[in-house]
């Protein structure tokens, strides 16, 4: 398996995982929005892909976006997105994502790398705390929905 940061000749199987993982999260399969999306994420590099891919298949990828500190004044990364094909789990690629996606906060000098996932993904979390993350236990988190 290897664990790259994806450019455009990736866009076809990133696309095809970026639907599976709406579809995890209860959206309707759109694979011409989806390869939009990340084709435009690719051409305008506002946010960083890694994928998992071994000979054959695209097994996985996370997706981050840079943002900031204000109170560290420093670099930060939210990692927005993280999914592995199902017969995929369980064999260390979504371990091997979590680290490269630590390589580029540690090379970009950032503070933290953040994340959120669903209140029932008790998989996910499990992967999250065991690689160190931490439950914010003393601020809530709000979302304003505008479209």
């Amino acid at each position: 398996m290897e664990v790259y940061q994806a450019g455009m000749e990736d866009l076809e199987g990133i696309a095809g995982l970026f639907n599976l993982y709406r579809e995890f999260y209860e959206q309707g399969s759109d694979l011409e929005g989806t390869k939009t999306y990340i084709k435009e994420r690719l051409e305008n590099q506002d946010s960083v892909i890694f994928v998992a891919k071994n000979e054959e298949h695209y097994l996985g990828f996370t997706q981050l976006y840079p943002t900031f500190s204000s109170i560290s004044m420093k670099r930060a990364w939210i990692l927005n997105d993280l999914f592995v094909v199902a017969d995929a789990r369980k064999q260390g690629v979504g371990e091997k994502l979590l680290d490269k996606a630590k390589e580029l906060a540690i090379e970009t000098g950032a503070k933290s790398l953040s994340l959120s996932t669903a209140s029932d993904n008790i998989s996910a979390q499990r992967l999250y705390e065991r690689y160190g993350y931490k439950r914010d236990e003393e601020f809530y988190h709000y979302d304003l929905t505008i479209g």
